[in-house]
């Protein structure tokens, strides 16, 4: 009997469940797809390297999957327990006809297990083919050959997700029972006579309190863009991210203590239409759900802020990339390596051999060393001076003090580098960047890591600016620093190299490193992969057997930058759309779950509308205003929070990501938000349209 009952009453509040069926399927399809990436990357032709960064990656997504199911479970749990209010009055009929609570919590727990079967299924069923699509966009994120893709089925993934559900659902059917276990009879047969307690604000108080939360997050905004500088240890972030939650509670709890005030007043606007139903109904939602809304904004300013900068990274580094990387190969050698080593106060033992090598160019110790010089092409050596003589602390002068207090951690007894500028041209005409021409008395600072270039450019904004290099002074001849840059990178990371004429008296003693630039010998993929395990960081490679023997040879190769690159941007962006879309829908369905359940209390109250002369049109246009309002109101301020939140995050990245990025990561975020937000929004609509339609 319970069970006929059970699947009865399921079928019959099919319209209930919709949102909660959705949400659960939408967690179930992300939970699998995520988690089926190590099946999916059998298939994939990537280097062992790339293989290695993607193991990585499912193992910090394993990690995040458990924070996952975990708001995955408050948000079922929350989803139960409107569902479970929405039925007080007929578990009161149950109780008044004999049936006990034991009785009650079975019918809970087959209906909960019915709903959580049918939607881990066909969750399950979705992803699986949704899961293709993530090994394609896997594949493209990794530039993976995709020649022997297939259909593939992730048991592992399958199993967790099962598993994952499973206990989910044990811990809402023990909160369900606990739930129906303090019902009282005379309260469910009441429940849907009791109104939730609104209580009346003081207008003048909500106003000061609403003013000094605007106040409050102003100041925060300020901190975290403009004061930026200021916040360089994790206790000072702290205060303005705390200012920011507090001010937004306090913004929602003072909204609906004055607006409503300020509304009336406006009589042409108030008495318009169904504008004070409206007005009433949003009033008492904001008032009833100030911890809710404070917490739904927040985390859809987490949202937005995760995947626009995650995406505007990922964009930044595939950009600079190809920047940042314009030959195949670049290796150096320390020069006289006990001078070099003693500068940084460390006393170290060499011998003979590598006192003597340290003395030849690097291109001469790798055909000593038996490499047929012939796989390379377009090679350039040039030297690199520095000197203890010459520190970042000597650049800065008499701004030294000044930059301390307002840079603190800077290494600044960190040598320069020195280039002669002939040597600079010929690896900038190879790389493909600016050339410049220098005259006897002047220098040039190449630096293109955007934070130290601007503590640079304070500098060299002095027109009296001089340096002494060699025994000779020197005067800046632009007032700031130009781009420019040899050694490869991922991005932009060149703290400072000084370029100097060619006939400025750099001594041995100040030689730092012998540095080589070259392209592979090949034409193919490959050819240029089989060249790549000769100088690769792995332990059977040419380059190691050198370090192994002694000899202090060290460099990059493009493909390993791009690969470590490509795997590191790939695991911040998975992650990010991986938590992102789960904030998403958790905002989403709490807010659907929220109106629904106040449509259905409410049904009442539009009969009455109809009865004094509202037409079907007029009450659908009230109630999509007003569930535009709801889901607006917390999307609108989040939107704010993230606009700051990203300046702050791209800011702190800087040299990592860009700015001018931010525009098509923010439209991609926008569509997701969009898509998902807006189907929410939707279907709650719709079902809210659907129950203010049934008869009393």
């Amino acid at each position: 009997m319970l069970f006929k009952l059970s699947f009865n009453n399921m079928k019959k509040s099919i319209k209930d469940y919709t949102i909660y069926f959705l949400t659960l399927v939408l967690g179930v399809a992300i939970f699998y797809m995520f988690n089926s990436i190590d099946s999916q990357q059998a298939m994939l032709q990537v280097s062992q390297s790339q293989r290695e960064i993607i193991k990585l990656m499912i193992t910090m997504i394993g990690f995040v999957s458990v924070f996952v199911a975990v708001i995955l479970g408050l948000l079922i749990v929350y989803a139960n327990n409107f569902l479970i209010n929405r039925r007080k009055k007929e578990f009161g009929i149950y109780m008044s006809l004999g049936m006990g609570r034991r009785q009650i919590s079975k019918i809970i727990i087959m209906e909960t297990i019915f709903v959580g079967i049918i939607s881990l299924a066909v969750g399950i069923i979705f992803s699986i083919f949704a899961s293709q699509f993530m090994s394609i966009l896997v594949a493209k994120m990794f530039e993976a050959d995709m020649s022997e893709f297939k259909f593939v089925f992730s048991k592992d993934a399958c199993i967790k997700t099962c598993i994952y559900f499973t206990v989910m659902y044990i811990a809402v059917m023990l909160f369900n029972t606990f739930t129906v276990s303090r019902y009282k009879l005379i309260n469910l047969l009441n429940a849907t006579k009791k109104n939730e307690k609104v209580k009346i604000k003081n207008p003048f108080i909500c106003i000061l309190i609403f003013l000094s939360a605007i106040s409050i997050l102003g100041y925060a905004y300020w901190k975290v863009t403009a004061d930026i500088n200021s916040l360089n240890t994790a206790n000072k972030i702290l205060p303005p991210i705390f200012m920011g939650i507090v001010s937004t509670i306090l913004i929602f709890w003072s909204l609906s203590g004055f607006i409503i005030q300020i509304i009336q007043k406006m009589k042409n606007t108030y008495l318009k239409g169904t504008n004070m139903f409206v007005l009433r109904q949003i009033n008492n939602k904001i008032n009833t759900m100030v911890a809710s809304m404070s917490v739904i904004c927040l985390m859809l300013f987490m949202t937005i802020s995760i995947l626009s900068s995650s995406l505007a990274l990922r964009n930044t580094m595939q950009r600079e990339l190809i920047e940042m990387t314009p030959v195949d190969l670049n290796l150096y050698k320390k020069a006289n390596l006990p001078e070099n080593y003693k500068k940084y106060g460390i006393e170290t033992k060499t011998t003979k051999e590598q006192r003597e090598d340290s003395k030849i160019p690097i291109i001469e110790t790798l055909k000593n060393n038996g490499l047929d010089i012939n796989v390379l092409k377009d090679m350039i050596e040039i030297t690199i001076y520095a000197s203890n003589d010459l520190t970042w602390k000597d650049f800065f002068g008499d701004k030294l003090e000044q930059l301390k207090a307002k840079f603190p951690n800077l290494a600044y007894d960190t040598t320069e580098q020195i280039v002669k500028i002939s040597d600079y041209n010929k690896i900038a005409k190879l790389y493909g960047i600016n050339e410049y021409n220098l005259n006897d008395n002047e220098y040039i600072m190449l630096c293109d890591f955007t934070n130290m270039k601007e503590v640079r450019n304070e500098v060299l904004a002095d027109k009296n600016n001089t340096l002494t290099i060699a025994g000779k002074q020197y005067k800046t001849k632009y007032n700031e620093c130009k781009d420019g840059f040899i050694a490869m990178s991922t991005n932009h990371t060149n703290t400072g190299i000084i370029l100097v004429p060619d006939n400025c008296m750099l001594t041995d003693n100040m030689k730092e490193m012998t540095f080589l630039v070259a392209n592979y010998n090949a034409n193919t993929k490959e050819e240029k992969e089989k060249i790549e395990m000769i100088f690769s960081s792995s332990d059977s490679g040419f380059i190691q057997n050198l370090s192994n023997n002694g000899l202090d040879i060290d460099g990059l190769t493009k493909i390993s930058i791009m690969e470590a690159s490509i795997g590191v941007a790939t695991i911040i962006t998975f992650i990010a759309i991986y938590l992102g879309i789960i904030f998403l829908i958790a905002s989403s369905a709490i807010l659907a779950l929220k109106q629904l359940t106040d449509s259905s209390d409410n049904k009442q109250r539009y009969t009455i509308l109809r009865k004094i002369g509202c037409d079907e049109k007029m009450i659908n246009k009230a109630l999509f205003r007003q569930i535009g309002i709801f889901f607006g109101l917390p999307l609108v301020l989040a939107i704010i929070h993230s606009i700051y939140g990203i300046q702050f995050a791209i800011k702190t990245m800087a040299g990592i990501a860009s700015e001018e990025d931010l525009l098509p990561s923010a439209i991609n975020t926008v569509i997701i938000i969009g898509v998902i937000y807006g189907a929410y929004f939707l279907a709650t609509y719709f079902g809210s349209k659907n129950i203010i339609k049934d008869e009393e």
